[in-house]
């Protein structure tokens, strides 16, 4: 299931992937190992890869053990990890002396070298026993939040978002977050286009800010048999309008405070956050893919000014709409994230 992107969303880099190892360490979670192969070793940029994606552990070739019973084969070792641009470690009931000492020192050398270190949900506890995490913010699977803050006071942990980017070492909480944090590194990669682009392929929603609660409390089933995804996707197209929680409620046919209440419980942000969110989006992919004005971008995004999308656009990449556009123009080395 290859995810085409347009031509006019391709990086601006040569044709090399960017290499991915994903470092199984033993007890693993099934569910969350899957996740950077399903996500980014899927994407196609151009016609080619966009990651190479490699699954590796310290005993290559035997079975490891993972949840439910069951045994995976792993076919590479931790020379991947040591070739790789990024690691990502995924979750794991390993802790503290479980550890092999080998998959933390791989993990300290790739950081060392200025490599992209990743965890998903528990594989944060990897990163912190490997004091990667030491004085940085990070999060984790939310259950696991005091044991992890027990073990490691050090580290700046924020239980409740989905992922946290800092720079070059990133965290998401557990399960699907994963995927969110997944669709981040495409975004910051290859950009929002592309990125939303494999959000779809994977039916998924499109790239969440990191700072999202983990705590979506959705009704099973939506209230009145219902959901707002309809009123979510109307607001989508129509992104250049100066949109209000009662246009909204008004497409929904319901109360603003009811429409408030709902729109937090499905995506974990209130209305005007997530239409925030997705008019960063669509001015991200315009200044990726077209070569409008700075002010026909904000207008079509609906950040209206050059100066409010200015103001949004730096809080969330730290760059200028101009600086930014020039970064999807000029090319970058082969197989470095963007982000150092």
């Amino acid at each position: 299931m290859a995810v085409p992107v347009p031509a006019a969303a391709r990086p601006r880099r040569d044709s090399a992937p960017i290499r991915v190892a994903v470092l199984a360490v033993p007890p693993v979670t099934a569910f969350d190992l899957t996740i950077p192969d399903l996500v980014l070793g899927e994407l196609t940029v151009g016609g080619r890869p966009g990651y190479d994606v490699r699954v590796c552990t310290a005993e290559p070739g035997g079975p490891v053990t993972a949840g439910g019973g069951l045994q995976i084969a792993v076919p590479h070792g931790l020379d991947a990890a040591a070739e790789a641009d990024t690691v990502i470690v995924t979750g794991t009931a390993a802790r503290d002396d479980d550890v092999d000492p080998r998959v933390l020192d791989v993990l300290r050398t790739a950081h060392g070298a200025g490599r992209r270190v990743v965890s998903i949900c528990t594989g944060a506890f990897v990163l912190a026993e490997a004091g990667l995490l030491d004085g940085r913010p990070a999060t984790t699977y939310w259950a696991k939040s005091a044991e992890f803050r027990a073990r490691y006071p050090r580290v700046e942990l924020r239980p409740g978002v989905l992922y946290v980017d800092d720079g070059r070492v990133l965290t998401s909480a557990g399960l699907s977050a994963g995927i969110d944090l997944c669709l981040h590194l495409i975004r910051t990669d290859y950009g929002a286009a592309t990125a939303n682009a494999a959000a779809r392929l994977v039916v998924a929603a499109p790239v969440r800010p990191g700072g999202q609660a983990q705590f979506i409390d959705s009704p099973l089933p939506p209230e009145n048999g219902t959901s707002l995804a309809p009123t979510r996707a109307w607001a989508l197209a129509r992104l250049d309008q100066p949109l209000t929680r009662a246009d909204l409620a008004a497409h929904a046919r319901t109360s603003v405070r009811t429409l408030t209440r709902r729109f937090h419980a499905e995506t974990g942000l209130s209305p005007l956050q997530w239409l925030l969110h997705q008019r960063i989006n669509r001015a991200q992919e315009l200044l990726e893919t077209t070569d409008l004005p700075i002010p026909q971008v904000a207008r079509l995004s609906g950040l209206s000014t050059p100066d409010s999308l200015r103001h949004h656009l730096a809080r969330r990449t730290g760059l200028a709409p101009s600086a930014y556009r020039n970064a999807w123009h000029h090319p970058v080395a082969a197989g470095a994230p963007r982000r150092s």
